[in-house]
């Protein structure tokens, strides 16, 4: 019989200490979620082309705006079609997007180099379907420049924000 008493003290010790800290409990629900966005694409439709440019004397520079204007400098002639360069973004619709282009880009012909400054129609971009971006630049025409093709690469990298 003192067995079962001791048991029963113990049971209820127990018991009481659990009726104890249930009283002191409390709970929440969390959700767990993820946003799936479609990955960026950027696909180039044309190349930053300064077009024909007759060098002066002196050094002076060729303006290519994003949306294509060219500004030919004092001392040099322009000729021909200049472009911007052109991409199509695409993503999920109503997303911002942050665009990186570089600050500039080295030309090079022969040996040769010019220095462009790079500059985007648009720092970020709130995705529709289909999205234009632009980059012009501002071209570094030296006295009496070396003749030649000059050209030079750049990235240009979207992301969402």
């Amino acid at each position: 019989m003192n067995k079962i008493f001791k048991v029963l003290a113990l049971t209820g010790v127990i018991t009481l200490g659990s009726g104890a800290s249930a009283a002191n409990a409390a709970t929440a629900q969390a959700f767990a979620k993820a946003n799936i966005v479609k990955q960026i694409t950027i696909t180039k439709n044309a190349d930053l082309d300064y077009a024909t440019i007759v060098t002066g004397a002196t050094a002076s520079t060729v303006v290519v705006s994003p949306a294509g204007v060219r500004t030919c400098g004092a001392g040099l002639v322009c000729s021909g079609s200049p472009l911007a360069a052109n991409f199509t973004v695409v993503g999920t619709v109503g997303q911002i997007a942050l665009v990186t282009v570089p600050g500039t880009v080295s030309l090079t012909s022969a040996g040769n180099t010019m220095s462009s400054t790079l500059v985007s129609s648009a720092a970020t971009m709130t995705l529709a379907a289909s999205n234009t971006l632009t980059v012009g630049g501002t071209l570094s025409v030296g006295a009496n420049q070396v003749e030649g093709v000059y050209s030079g690469q750049f990235t240009v990298n979207v992301d969402y924000q």
